[in-house]
């Protein structure tokens, strides 16, 4: 039963590296990394149920308040390049350096 969730968690980490690293647009990439942590925390639950502990639910807890912040300040940046801007590509990213 955990082999199940681990392979569950393993393709949306894989599904998740592949969109963030082919894909131009930031938030196809945005939303690609969040798929990652996703993939992270469905593994640490798993091994909490496996477990028959708490840890890895807890651990989660911290995770998804500490992403709900991480999507409102990148959204927020995201919208403020595209206001500047008018587009949402990463190549277009390189002019933030200056």
């Amino acid at each position: 039963m955990l082999s199940h969730f681990l392979i569950l968690a393993g393709m949306l980490f894989a599904i998740g590296l592949t969109g963030a690293l082919v894909r131009r647009n930031v938030i196809v990439v945005y939303m690609s990394l969040e798929m990652m942590l996703a993939a992270a925390m469905l593994a640490l639950v798993a091994f909490a149920k496996f477990t028959n502990t708490m840890e890895g639910a807890l651990f989660c807890f911290f995770v998804i308040a500490i992403a709900a912040a991480e999507v409102a300040v990148g959204l927020a940046l995201i919208v403020a390049f595209f206001r500047r801007r008018k587009a949402i590509s990463l190549d277009d990213l390189n002019s933030l350096k200056n």
